[in-house]
């Protein structure tokens, strides 16, 4: 949507392409698709299935093996993965032969890459029998790329393509300078888990991670509602931020109790599968939230503070 054309100096215009709503939309899909895939790869490592089938990357010499025990479910994570690196090729393509912004381009091909990445490492997890440190890079690139994919999403969106009031950070310290801080923890807080699920070392490292990402996910989310409470986009940020650090600080007490209980049975036992995979797949929202949100702040903040406070109505904003 072009911008207006006498818009003043409090607002950016970033829209140097057509918005393209089929883009967009399949961005969205693949991200959504990408989702699965988490979900998928996380029913796999809870039921102790990463070595169900042991050669890589056929499945007992076949395309189509049976369909029994933990077969099912590395199976299915493999045939997802496949489904996603179609879609991710698609999005590469696609973004390479419409898109004007160049960056745009490099980011679609460095998503493909990563896509690639990632099957190369799964490859390795089964035929290395699943050292941890490969597992634990395998696990987390897996949540790197849906961020990847999300935040092509953002850049597609008719939001993002749009004129955007920009307006300066009254507060101290930067919200700019905190999401950066909040978005490195979570990340590094994800590395964490993965170790911790893959056996690569205790549960101490990732407690101590859960309560510094807590404390920045709630400054930045603090700053966020206290300093622009008028501002739908930054309000929102703050909200989903709340909402995604409370209900993982929960799933996480739950996920490491149903861990300590079931260690007494010789299989893994459901709500142990359960707490685990959705504790697991949140940490990956809670990453991408985290991004969506750092991407909105340097979007709509100032990077240096002026004199005059410019603060738009909020239907500039919305």
């Amino acid at each position: 949507m072009p911008g207006p054309r006498n818009a003043g100096p409090g607002i950016r215009n970033l829209m140097n392409t057509v918005y393209n709503g089929a883009m967009h939309r399949y961005a969205v899909f693949t991200a959504c698709c990408t989702f699965v895939l988490l979900i998928a790869g996380a029913l796999v490592t809870s039921n102790d299935a990463g070595l169900s089938i042991p050669d890589w990357p056929l499945a007992y010499g076949s395309l189509t093996p049976p369909m029994v025990g933990g077969i099912r479910y590395e199976f299915t994570h493999r045939v997802i993965a496949t489904c996603i690196g179609l879609l991710t090729i698609g999005l590469a393509a696609w973004l390479w032969k419409v898109e004007k912004r160049s960056w745009m381009r490099w980011l679609g091909l460095a998503a493909l890459g990563g896509v690639i990445a990632q099957g190369i490492l799964g490859g390795m997890t089964v035929r290395m029998f699943q050292p941890p440190p490969v597992s634990a890079a395998h696990a987390t690139l897996a949540q790197l790329f849906f961020s990847t994919i999300v935040a092509i999403a953002v850049f597609t969106s008719p939001w993002w393509n749009g004129p955007v009031a920009e307006i300066d950070d009254p507060g101290t310290p930067r919200v700019r300078s905190l999401v950066i801080w909040t978005l490195a923890a979570v990340f590094l807080q994800l590395i964490l888990g993965a170790a911790f699920r893959h056996k690569g070392f205790g549960i101490i490292p990732h407690i101590v991670g859960a309560v510094i990402v807590t404390m920045l996910i709630f400054m930045t989310a603090g700053a966020l509602k206290k300093r622009f409470a008028g501002l739908p986009a930054l309000r929102n940020c703050a909200r989903y931020l709340h909402i995604l650090i409370g209900t993982q600080l929960l799933l996480g007490g739950g996920a490491y109790w149903s861990r300590m209980y079931g260690a007494q049975f010789p299989q893994p036992i459901a709500v142990m599968v359960a707490l685990t995979v959705v504790h697991t797949v949140t940490g990956a929202l809670v990453l991408a939230a985290t991004l969506v949100t750092a991407l909105i702040v340097y979007r709509m903040l100032k990077a240096d503070r002026s004199t005059a406070e410019s603060r738009p109505t909020t239907e500039q904003i919305a």
